[in-house]
């Protein structure tokens, strides 16, 4: 039997690369609007309403893909959500109006939901506490470099096949994807056959005390919601993921108005801001780790980035809503988005420290879900606080959101295994983890 050392990064690698693809197929009707409403005769406004059902099926996908890995474990629910989103980015091949894309748009939303909640599922299996905020920085670069690389990508495929076949080839990048998951990912670190006897044994006893399976607290979905650390988790997320889709919808749009950009020069330097989020979620997860590897308790480790991540986000909102370049604007926004990005790697560790591996994938989906509803209140708000291109609005709303954020997972407790209530026992914390 072949063994492989370091196998735990090879399945990290596999979940980058799916949130890789994942952006690449949601930045592709964005970059090629123009030619597509041309066409097909679409407007702005069919524009935002099929963004806003795709929202609203990323947020059902959420929980509903939690479940499904809950249920079916890591393997399964992956090859379901990726086949899920690829086949629906493939069928904007056939769509013709604006009522198609957003059935199509939906599909994709609910597809490319469980890229997310099964991404923190696979970090807490496969990694010991103290390196799980830098596997999440991993996965999240993986977002980051996905931003990066569609504009280039999607523009290129549109100007030599046109917008039809350019949603089919970027559609079976997902089923290319499947082939070597498949391959690699046979089962957890408990069982799986590649794994080092060593490997094995520094991620599970890595992961806390030994469970005994009888005793595993596994809450039903009444129960989780009836614990402050998990409102905490799905309140953070409600503020803080707003900051993110602020950019990732209308950052094009700020530079137009605010500094004239064309088409061509948002595609030269509308990358520039997702380098300081790659570099922010690398940054964040390995600071963490830092931390716990000098003895910090994981509760102090994970509120302090956090912290520092939101501290380096307030400030840079409010520079951006002065800023008079382009230059400044741009350098600006990428350290919004690393302070956003080491903040956010910590919180989406949360539900692995507050619950077992079968609870992980049900938190992260709700927390997740919550971050969409969030994010909808927001884009809806944007139209009208950037009313006559004044985005100064824009960005206070950004910043008025960060203490929220601090506020929630404050509130929420400190970072500990959640233990089963009693009789006897209220609801607390597990005194160890």
């Amino acid at each position: 039997m072949n063994t492989k050392k370091g196998l735990r990064w090879l399945v990290i690698s596999l979940v980058a690369a799916a949130t890789i693809i994942n952006y690449i197929d949601r930045s592709a009707l964005a970059v090629m609007w123009p030619g597509i409403a041309a066409e097909l005769g679409l407007d702005k406004r069919d524009y935002a309403n099929i963004i806003t059902i795709f929202l609203v099926g990323y947020a059902v996908g959420q929980t509903l893909f939690g479940k499904i890995f809950d249920a079916f474990g890591t393997r399964i629910g992956f090859l379901l959500s990726i086949a899920v989103w690829s086949v629906s980015i493939g069928l904007h091949f056939v769509a013709r109006t604006a009522l198609s894309f957003a059935l199509f748009r939906a599909l994709l939303g609910v597809g490319e939901a469980g890229n997310w909640p099964g991404a923190t599922k696979a970090i807490a299996e496969w990694f010991p506490v103290r390196e799980r905020a830098f596997g999440q920085g991993i996965f999240g670069a993986g977002a980051s470099v996905g931003s990066i690389i569609a504009p280039p990508l999607v523009a290129f495929l549109y100007a030599f096949v046109g917008w039809k076949s350019t949603f089919i080839l970027i559609g079976a990048l997902g089923f290319v994807w499947i082939v070597p998951w498949l391959i690699v990912y046979k089962s957890g670190p408990d069982r799986h056959p590649w794994i080092t006897d060593e490997e094995r044994h520094y991620i599970l006893a890595g992961q806390g005390p030994v469970r005994v399976e009888a005793q595993e607290y596994v809450p039903t979905l009444g129960q989780l919601l009836r614990h402050r650390q998990s409102w905490g988790v799905i309140a953070a997320r409600f503020f803080i993921d707003p900051v993110w889709w602020l950019f990732v919808g209308w950052l094009p749009l700020y530079l137009n108005e605010k500094f004239g950009f064309d088409v061509k020069q948002i595609g030269l330097f509308g990358w520039v801001p997702y380098v300081g989020a790659g570099i922010g979620a690398l940054l964040g997860g390995w600071f963490c780790g830092r931390l716990l590897a000098r003895g910090w308790p994981v509760d102090r480790a994970r509120k302090c980035v956090i912290a520092l991540g939101l501290v380096v986000m307030f400030p840079a909102l409010l520079l951006t809503a002065v800023a008079d370049t382009p230059l400044f604007a741009v350098l600006s926004i990428a350290v919004i988005l690393f302070g956003f990005q080491a903040a956010i790697t910590n919180i989406q560790t949360l539900p692995s420290d507050f619950f077992s591996g079968r609870t992980v994938g049900s938190l992260a989906g709700i927390s997740g879900t919550a971050a969409v509803l969030g994010v909808i209140v927001c884009m809806q708000l944007v139209p009208v606080l950037t009313a006559g291109g004044n985005y100064t609005p824009f960005f206070v709303l950004g910043a008025a959101l960060v203490p929220l954020v601090f506020l929630s997972i404050w509130l929420g407790g400190r970072v500990e295994r959640v233990r089963r209530a009693t009789a006897a026992t209220p609801a607390r914390l597990h005194p160890t983890l």
